[in-house]
């Protein structure tokens, strides 16, 4: 598209910021060889159905390892990794999904739990020919990541955590903890987050075993540090802790670089 092109889609918006964030977003992901699809995951002869939108590998390369870009609450999944995106595509199959209820990705079973999300997650991988992957999630994106790791240990090899509380439990919750801001499936996204936090107890979360980074906001007021280290000792030895200093929950854009230098050397250098 060109320069006209693209004054002329502004005007259209009326200026909107988001609009044209997501556009400028929209030409990054195509320009870094990936390319946008929905998905179409209902099972058979059910009468719920479940489409998931995700940017896929134009040209997927079987030669590479495949890496799975999760993200948390907030906007759609292209403004968490654009910044991201390219550090990785020339060394990875790289998928970046829209999760249940963001972005393009939708389902009309009523099942809101973080174990159906990864369920959805695996089909679709599976559905883009992904039988092992790399998984990076972040935030609510952790809880997504970790749950597919447990459910589905063959298919993982790797995993990073970012600010993700996973070993949370109910009794560490205060009314208003959670303030999401969102305009479009509000009650789902509701329904998501009581549902990660209904009867959650730290003996009933399953251990991973795959080799584990935890990268967390020394300053995170959402899920405070000690839910990293938490999370250290429930995985055990196959787990690192990173903290970054002088950032709070969005550590991925407050200190973007040094976000990316820890995913890098966790990701790649150790290839």
């Amino acid at each position: 598209m060109g320069l006209f092109s693209f004054f002329k889609f502004f005007k259209l918006r009326c200026f909107s910021f988001t609009a044209s964030r997501d556009w400028l977003f929209r030409q990054s992901f195509a320009n870094a060889g990936l390319r946008s699809v929905t998905t179409d995951l209902t099972h058979g002869n059910s009468i719920s159905s479940t489409d998931m939108h995700c940017w896929i590998p134009k040209s997927p390369n079987r030669s590479k390892p495949n890496l799975l870009l999760v993200h948390g609450f907030g906007a759609n999944a292209m403004w968490q990794y654009g910044e991201h995106l390219r550090a990785f595509t020339g060394r990875f199959n790289v998928y970046v999904p829209d999760l249940l209820f963001f972005g393009l990705s939708s389902t009309s079973e009523p099942d809101r739990s973080e174990s159906f999300q990864a369920r959805c997650l695996m089909r679709l991988m599976e559905a883009h020919g992904v039988q092992r992957m790399n998984i990076v999630g972040i935030s609510y994106g952790g809880f997504v990541g970790y749950s597919l790791a447990a459910q589905f240990p063959e298919k993982v090899e790797k995993i990073v955590l970012c600010c993700a509380g996973v070993c949370l439990e109910e009794k560490d919750m205060e009314d208003g903890l959670f303030k999401v801001m969102c305009t479009e499936f509000v009650e789902e996204k509701r329904d998501l987050i009581k549902s990660i936090l209904k009867n959650r107890r730290l003996s009933d979360l399953p251990k991973i075993k795959q080799k584990s980074l935890i990268i967390w906001g020394e300053e995170d007021q959402i899920f405070p540090l000690e839910l990293g280290y938490r999370l250290k000792s429930h995985i055990g030895e196959n787990a690192e802790i990173v903290v970054i200093k002088k950032a709070g929950h969005a550590v991925n854009l407050e200190k973007s670089k040094e976000f990316l230098k820890h995913l890098k050397y966790f990701l790649i250098d150790s290839l």
